[in-house]
């Protein structure tokens, strides 16, 4: 019988229901090399999914003067893709145990390409907003499903780097969303930002039949439909709460009643996860340490650090007076800082270990977040697209080091429900921190005048860096002898 690589803290298979391990597991193939067109094939799905996750910002102007509506009625086409996305993540596990990794992932595909055609050809707002709820149908299940196997046929030695490649194709795509749509809307159509996902579908569809493993279970238990609302109810009134605060207008009843909502919701699928025998989110893994700080740690810095591109580009184009391809053009440099630094994380953490590598980078990224603070009106563009440079390096060693570290000490067999539970954490948390971000500059913000922005702009991101600073408590709760391994 082989051995499983655990830790020390994960509780027995019989404390951790719903985790049998598959029956079919296919020949694991350690080489990075051999495993380079699955490795591309979840990187483009990334891609994909990120680009559509910022591109529409900068081309709300136009869309709502193509669909008859104000610029603040569109918020509903922003915040229905990301709900949709946390609500449906969490299925993702049992899915890939019934139907197969290769089958999910095409469907998931399909569906956000067919989503993607929709926008493009919509015509009212309602079915803008329902083509956005279909692509989040597909999109919910393209993150989960490439960590997923990309941890069941990748040897650990090799996975930080496939991440890192995953990872910096993923933010290509959304750094370069932004600008992308800035300059679809102003010299062509806004439909081209929607469209231009069809045809990369259609060739990751290709690849798909050809780079994708199908992992599955012979018999898979029964899908945890209670829990699953339960958890979807939970998690959309957070997101409204959010959304409703960062839409401002002083709506506190609102908010209220949906943060009590979400306690009451959440309160009861806690009850219910610990007497059903296949949870749709099974805390019981919150036992084991690295998990449990790998999603707390995740939550505090993405607090900090989620608006802080919505604050620069307001910074840059109100504040500052650019314009929006340059205020675009300035998020390039993130990009090529993380790619730089991403190439060198892999030895970083052999070198010092997560505990120590989180607890120092989490607190240079609060000092970077911070020293934003000094710049001003007259700052020079070259002082600018350094500092952002620098703040990417940092961050993409941050995300590739937190993403990587939840499945660190976890067998897997666990696999499948941690890269549902790190994603749909992800996705609450980057919500919860564009909406602090947007309710302190608003709080700080004194008049609508250029010094007002700046002057805004500054304290606000000062106090996000203090917010991400307390990332670096939450890291130094690893063993200090981190990472650490037994075996079963």
């Amino acid at each position: 019988m082989p051995q499983h690589i655990v830790a020390t803290e994960v509780p027995p298979a019989s404390e951790l229901p719903g985790q049998d391990a598959p029956t079919d597991t296919p020949e694991r193939m350690p080489s990075h090399h051999q495993h380079r067109g699955l490795i591309w094939l979840v990187a483009a799905a990334f891609f994909m999914q990120a680009l559509d996750s910022t591109i529409v910002n900068t081309a709300v102007p136009a869309m709502a003067e193509a669909l008859d509506v104000t610029p603040l009625g569109m918020r509903i086409a922003l915040t229905s893709y990301v709900l949709t996305l946390a609500i449906f993540i969490p299925a993702s596990p049992w899915v890939c145990d019934r139907f197969g990794t290769r089958r999910v992932f095409a469907v998931a595909i399909g569906v956000f390409t067919v989503g993607s055609l929709l926008c493009g050809m919509s015509q009212t707002l309602p079915q803008l907003v329902a083509a956005r709820v279909l692509q989040g149908l597909g999109g919910a299940a393209l993150m989960p499903v490439g960590r997923y196997v990309l941890v069941r046929s990748i040897d650990k030695r090799d996975f930080v780097r496939s991440m890192s490649t995953v990872a910096t194709v993923g933010l290509l795509g959304s750094v370069l969303g932004p600008l992308l749509g800035g300059i679809l809307a102003q010299y062509t159509s806004w439909r081209l930002i929607f469209l231009i996902n069809v045809p990369v579908g259609l060739i990751g569809m290709w690849m798909n039949r050809r780079e994708m493993p199908d992992y599955r279970l012979d018999d898979p238990h029964r899908f945890d439909l209670v829990g699953f609302l339960l958890f979807a109810a939970a998690s959309a009134m957070l997101l409204t709460a959010s959304e409703v605060a960062s839409g401002g207008g002083g709506k506190w009843l609102n908010i209220a009643i949906s943060g009590v909502l979400a306690l009451v919701f959440g309160s009861i699928y806690v009850w219910h996860s610990r007497r059903t025998d296949h949870p749709v989110a099974d805390l019981n893994l919150l036992r084991v340490r690295s998990v449990w700080v790998a999603l707390a740690g995740n939550l505090f810095t993405r607090l900090g650090v989620s608006g802080m591109f919505l604050l620069l580009v307001l910074f840059l184009q109100v504040g500052c007076g650019w314009s929006p391809t340059m205020a675009g053009l300035m998020m390039v440099p993130q990009a090529l800082g993380s790619i730089a630094a991403k190439w060198v994380i892999n030895r970083l953490l052999v070198s010092m270990g997560y505990r120590r590598f989180l607890l120092t980078n989490t607190l240079i990224v609060a000092v970077l977040l911070c020293s934003f603070g000094l710049l001003g009106r007259g700052s020079p563009m070259w002082l600018i697209a350094l500092m952002v440079f620098t703040y990417g390096g940092f961050m993409g060693l941050q995300y590739t080091a937190m993403n990587t570290l939840i499945y660190n000490d976890l067998d897997v067999k666990y696999a499948s429900m941690a890269s549902s539970m790190a994603s749909t954490a992800q996705y609450l948390s980057m919500s919860f921190g564009i909406a602090l971000a947007s309710l302190l500059m608003e709080a700080l913000l004194q008049g609508h005048a250029h010094e007002d922005y700046v002057v805004s702009f500054r304290w606000t991101v000062v106090l996000l860096g203090i917010v991400t600073a307390t990332a670096s408590w939450v890291f130094s709760r690893l063993s200090r002898d981190h990472p650490k391994r037994a075996r079963a």
